[in-house]
């Protein structure tokens, strides 16, 4: 095994299930992380996000401090249930290396380590600073970029482009697709079933709730992005009634709808204000959103993505931005006027799969990719 294969296949062996599925949290990956780079002598910060959940920040001084990029990588996994594979035992087999976080995204993160130490072992100094960031609580609520942007903002530090660690099957993805998650609720009247017209049933006037919004969601497909495709929206969760022989009283949905940029929470949610307003106020409920991301899109002219594209063209690879339907910690990092892309290897569709894997060739790459970005960046 060489440092990249072992490092990673040591981040793999270690659980950081997040806690929000059960899992003992990012202690231990972080802990790593932080003897890793302290090990090749870089400047290393630890700070705590949540009890025993800290994100791990490095320096790589570059010929520039006034200047700096962002290097990010989340820690965390998503659960181990439902594997098919032992999540924490990384088997190398046809090239590719297998278990739990290994494509999402413990490859990406150990290609940012392993091009943060190989340079500064090298005595290779970047054009600016380097900022490296393992964080914690990105496959829940985002807490750990959060709390980077304050962290950053505390130290007076405003990188001026970053890079997100997630599957893309070595892409620089300018643009990814916003998500809003709200419910809808239909209000009735109980009633006992053997006198249902005593009642007014909430799962049949959801019936007639879900029956529009179907209609309304096949319009979205007119709703289209070059680098993203469509709009989507998904009814995902119901639930309704408390017993088999009451006229049920209330009903509840909860949709998943994907934003493009350019839309808001506001103006989505005013579409199905809209579109529901004929239902009477005291029988129809649209609850305030309890997830609200939107869309990120890096302008494909930015020096970043012109950078990252002219990197993997010197590289063979494909040069051109792409998108991806999925979000992740960059839009914050938009938010926070840090303009990103999202890179790294593995593809989406291993990500949270029963047999996770990532391929080394791909790995490589990547690392490959962040040295010669982060050496020719800002010149």
């Amino acid at each position: 095994m060489n440092d990249l294969t072992d490092t990673l296949a040591r981040l793999i062996s270690i659980n950081s299930v997040n806690p929000e599925w059960n899992g003992p949290g990012e202690a231990e990956a972080g802990a790593f992380v932080r003897r890793f780079l302290e090990g090749a002598g870089l400047e290393v910060w630890v700070d705590e996000v949540l009890p025993g959940r800290a994100n791990v920040i490095a320096r790589l001084p570059g010929r520039d401090a006034t200047r700096s990029v962002l290097l990010e990588a989340h820690l965390d996994t998503v659960s181990v249930a439902d594997m098919t594979i032992p999540p924490f035992d990384p088997e190398i087999r046809d090239g590719r290396i297998h278990g739990r976080g290994s494509c999402d995204t413990k490859a990406g993160l150990a290609a940012m380590m392993l091009a943060l130490t190989s340079l500064h072992s090298e005595g290779r100094q970047p054009p600016c600073d380097v900022y490296f960031a393992a964080v914690v609580d990105e496959e829940n609520a985002f807490r750990g970029v959060l709390r980077l942007i304050d962290w950053m903002r505390e130290k007076g530090i405003h990188p001026e482009a970053a890079i997100v660690a997630e599957p893309t099957g070595l892409r620089a993805v300018s643009c990814n697709k916003g998500v809003l998650r709200w419910r809808i609720e239909t209000r009735g009247v109980a009633a006992h079933s053997s006198k249902p017209h005593l009642g007014k049933n909430a799962i049949v006037a959801m019936a007639r709730v879900i029956e529009r919004l179907e209609e309304f969601h096949a319009g979205l497909r007119e709703q289209t992005h070059p680098l993203v495709g469509a709009a989507t929206c998904t009814i995902s969760l119901i639930e309704g009634g408390a017993q088999v022989n009451f006229v049920p009283e209330r009903c509840l949905i909860t949709l998943d709808r994907r934003m493009l940029p350019g839309e808001t929470e506001i103006s989505v949610l005013a579409q199905y204000r809209t579109l529901l307003a004929d239902f009477p106020a005291a029988e129809l409920v649209i609850h305030p959103p309890h997830l609200s991301d939107e869309a990120m899109e890096t302008a494909s002219d930015s020096p970043l993505v012109r950078a990252a594209g002219a990197v993997l063209a010197e590289m063979g690879l494909d040069p051109d931005p792409a998108g991806v339907p999925f979000g992740c910690d960059v839009t914050k990092l938009h938010r926070a006027d840090i303009p990103g892309i999202i890179f790294g290897p593995g593809s989406i569709d291993q990500a949270h799969a029963a047999v996770e894997w990532v391929e080394l060739d791909q790995v490589e790459l990547a690392l490959a990719f962040h040295r010669r970005f982060l050496l020719s960046y800002g010149l």
